[in-house]
């Protein structure tokens, strides 16, 4: 696995091993969650200029897991649309039971 990716496949398997703690996947649900729901809510209620919370809640949650559980940088730092789009694919493969599956290959192939 690279660390510096070329693409997004190579990408998203970089981003698999720095998520390779459940608790750092679910700090990630559980920040996005939050964010979309909290992005939803400011929609609905007229105050879509309070969008940028829905990065600050998100982020935050992720962030923290990183710096705390994880002990790496967050992927962010560097490949800031590529991770964007990998939580919500982490968050599917996590709903459909299939994210330990990809960390498992992952670490193997490393």
């Amino acid at each position: 696995m690279t660390t510096n990716p070329a693409n997004y496949t190579e990408f998203w398997d970089f981003y698999v091993a720095e998520h390779s703690r459940p608790m750092t996947r679910l700090l990630h649900f559980v920040g996005t969650s939050l964010g979309i729901l909290l992005l939803a809510w400011f929609v609905w209620s007229g105050r879509w200029y309070f969008f940028p919370a829905f990065f600050v809640v998100g982020y935050a949650f992720a962030w923290f897991a990183h710096f705390v559980v994880e002990k790496n940088k967050p992927a962010s730092f560097r490949f800031p649309l590529w991770s964007f789009i990998s939580d919500f694919k982490m968050m599917w493969y996590m709903v459909t039971g299939r994210m330990g599956r990809e960390v498992a290959r992952v670490l193997k192939e490393n």
